[in-house]
């Protein structure tokens, strides 16, 4: 029998054992442009084993709810951002590592002008947007070397509102 995950609300504080959410709440770190536009400084924490950092365009097909989670990947070797081209919820799945294996899954929603950065090594779903043809900037390692390993569950989840 599936074990049921509910999606909780995205927040900083929420997903800050397993990466950050980007975004341009509280207080601008500096106003640039001749006072027109508000910088929110370094959201993210990029970190490459080697390699450089890259930015793909990654264009998706719709998911729903309920959805079925078989599997969660990770990047041993670098982190990866998420950036959203649109105001549009996407789903966010991460889980805990247990020696290798992924343990606990969580499952949250962004809110519109949210993206989100994995930590390296990070355990998560893949991009799951509620939306059909949903594109994504990616910021990630581009280098030489295996930078992705998978995780199928025994039994799958079931994620769900």
């Amino acid at each position: 029998m599936s074990q049921r995950i509910k999606v909780e609300p995205l927040t900083a504080q929420t997903l800050a054992p397993y990466g950050d959410v980007m975004d341009a709440s509280g207080a601008a770190d500096k106003m640039i442009n001749q006072g027109r536009c508000a910088r929110f400084h370094n959201r993210a924490r990029l970190d490459f084993s080697d390699g450089a950092a890259g930015i793909s365009i990654f264009k998706s097909d719709k998911a729903t709810l309920p959805l079925q989670l078989e599997l969660v990947e990770r990047h041993p070797q670098g982190s990866q951002a998420f950036i959203p081209m649109s105001d549009d919820p996407f789903l966010v799945v991460v889980a805990r590592d247990n020696n290798g294996t992924p343990q606990n899954p969580r499952a949250f929603l962004t809110q519109s002008g949210q993206a989100i950065n994995f930590h390296r090594g990070t355990w998560h779903g893949v991009l799951t947007p509620l939306v059909d043809a949903a594109l994504f900037a990616v910021v990630d390692r581009i280098g030489d070397g295996a930078n992705l390993e998978e995780y199928w569950f025994p039994t799958p989840y079931i994620i769900e509102n």
